[in-house]
């Protein structure tokens, strides 16, 4: 299966251009969309699931374009939305129950089993008969990621499925995401969170006010903040000091002052060590220091 974007544009009333000209192939398995608030990451989401029309700019799925192939397109997906709702009347195995008739399962006993499946997998099925819209927050992330999954789907895009898990949570739900990533199956990860990137995904794109800056793998991003990750001990005033010269990653007390890990070019003045880059530090460099000198058009 293969997702091709192209020159895609999404502009809102009053001119304000969420998308611009964003070009992306996006093949099996687990991809990586990574961007801060507002970069455009919901709105080419929404696009992608047949619930927004581009301003201009095309989407092919397997060669058929979403604007005509729409119904058909929706059947393909599972989507779990950043503002996830419920009906308030329906319990736990019941609302996966009609979540599954909607993806066109529709032998009972059938939907019986995969419903139980689901509840099992996400953790919940000991609170199957408990009327969803009762959960706990993160219970409620969960039943929307096992809607998101019920029926099986070819395509399965999720914008920011971990806000509102607990650690262990988080875990669980990346395990889940990273079996069905082996299997002949798209899976679209929308964040800001980079911990679900590195964890579970081995291609990603970067977007910043709506353009596409960066296409590749989280290695190679990380690469390209070797040399510029340091770690130090400062006191206060120095910290003070520092803290406007480069981006800071970490701070924690020392004696008197701060061990502090930063990325960047070292200041002038700072004794400090190397340290090997994971992904957040290559983030934050790229965003701090690649984007001053990037040709966005």
């Amino acid at each position: 299966m293969k997702i091709e974007i192209k020159n895609l544009t999404k502009t809102y009333s009053g001119g304000f251009k969420a998308l611009d000209s964003v070009d992306l192939t996006i093949t099996n398995g687990m991809f990586g969309l990574l961007g801060p608030n507002g970069a455009g990451k919901s709105t080419l989401m929404r696009i992608l699931v047949t619930l927004m029309e581009p301003t201009s700019g095309q989407v092919l799925v397997d060669g058929k374009d979403i604007s005509t192939y729409r119904k058909e397109i929706r059947k393909m997906v599972g989507y779990l939305p950043q503002d996830f709702r419920f009906f308030a009347k329906l319990k736990s195995w019941e609302f996966l129950d009609y979540a599954a008739r909607l993806g066109g399962m529709n032998s009972k006993k059938e939907r019986g089993m995969r419903v139980d499946e689901m509840l099992e997998s996400v953790g919940l099925y000991e609170f199957r008969n408990r009327m969803a819209n009762k959960l706990s927050g993160g219970m409620k992330r969960r039943l929307g990621i096992a809607q998101a999954l019920i029926a099986s789907p070819s395509m399965i895009i999720v914008d920011e499925p971990t806000t509102g898990l607990d650690p262990e949570e988080r875990i669980r739900f990346r395990n889940l995401l990273s079996d069905l990533g082996r299997s002949e199956t798209i899976i679209i990860l929308s964040t800001h969170i980079v911990g679900d990137i590195s964890s579970t995904c081995n291609q990603m794109a970067l977007l910043n006010e709506g353009s596409l800056i960066y296409n590749g793998t989280p290695d190679h991003l990380v690469e390209q903040a070797e040399g510029f990750v340091w770690r130090t001990e400062v006191s206060q005033e120095v910290y003070d000091t520092l803290k406007t010269e480069v981006p800071i990653i970490s701070t924690i007390p020392s004696g008197g002052g701060w061990e502090v890990q930063f990325v960047g070019d070292l200041p002038p003045g700072i004794e400090a060590m190397k340290v090997d880059p994971n992904l957040e530090h290559a983030y934050v460099h790229y965003m701090d220091n690649k984007l001053e000198h990037w040709n966005l058009k």
